[in-house]
């Protein structure tokens, strides 16, 4: 090989080394009613960024009221420079069009991971934030131990995890499950009756979703902090953000740590 193929050759492999490692930029958007997001911003972002080539920004509201605002949301472009958004706020009484419509436009390009309370957002009165979701969802039952399973461990984002049991979690219901929505893990609750009987609750606890031509990857656990800073709670919100990148690879994904 000539001196010049040598250089050209150790230029390209350096440009494609250095493309491969440039961390990918995500927006964690926190406030809002009835959660520890003080304490859970520091979590995700160092939980996240521990276990994947990622810089996290965090926006976050001291609001904690259900009508906690994000001024960005008022800009059409807010998630620009940005290669996916974390949603973790809850907001459940702003239902304000455009203020939400700009939130779903830029995720007609932009990848996005919704947690826990994201699901009971903006509650206009219509299916779209729904469907963005993919999974329709009301309520909650108590606080008491959540049994989660993989139902399909062949996904990349449930490649390789083990059912296990959260400490006292609230299970989300599932009003409706659109037909682009995905399961990836149930969870069950038996829950106490009045009569001192005990009844088996069953719903879908995470998913991916197609939201046109975008990857949405959602839990609704994470309620308390015990739950979020878990190792494998951590795992699985990595895996699904970087599916919904497309980039759930070595390039990103940091190796398990001893």
């Amino acid at each position: 090989m000539t001196p010049i193929k040598l250089l050209i050759l150790v230029i390209c492999l350096a440009g494609s080394l250095q493309a491969a490692e440039k961390p990918l930029r995500a927006m964690l958007v926190l406030g809002g009613c009835c959660h520890d997001y003080p304490a859970q911003k520091d979590i995700l972002k160092k939980g996240l960024e521990a276990r994947a080539n990622l810089v996290v920004d965090v926006v976050f509201s001291a609001d904690t009221s259900t009508k906690a605002r994000f001024e960005m949301y008022d800009k059409a472009d807010w998630a620009k420079g940005y290669d996916v958004v974390i949603h973790d706020e809850c907001s459940s009484d702003v239902k304000e069009m455009p203020y939400v419509q700009n939130i779903l436009n830029a995720h007609k390009t932009v990848p996005a991971v919704n947690l826990h309370c994201a699901m009971h957002c903006y509650r206009t009165g219509t299916d779209d934030w729904f469907k963005f979701i993919g999974i329709q969802s009301t309520g909650h039952g108590p606080q008491e131990p959540i049994a989660i399973h993989f139902v399909d461990p062949a996904h990349p984002v449930t490649k390789g995890a083990v059912d296990w049991t959260t400490v006292n979690e609230e299970l989300y219901n599932n009003v409706k499950v659109f037909e682009t929505a995905h399961p990836l893990a149930l969870g069950k609750q038996v829950i106490k009756q009045k009569d001192g009987s005990t009844k088996e609750v069953e719903t879908v606890v995470a998913w991916g979703n197609q939201y046109g031509s975008t990857r949405v990857f959602s839990t609704t656990l994470g309620h308390n902090n015990a739950t979020v800073s878990d190792a494998r709670y951590l795992d699985m919100v990595t895996r699904g953000l970087l599916w919904s990148c497309k980039k759930l690879n070595a390039d990103y994904l940091k190796p398990a740590r001893q």
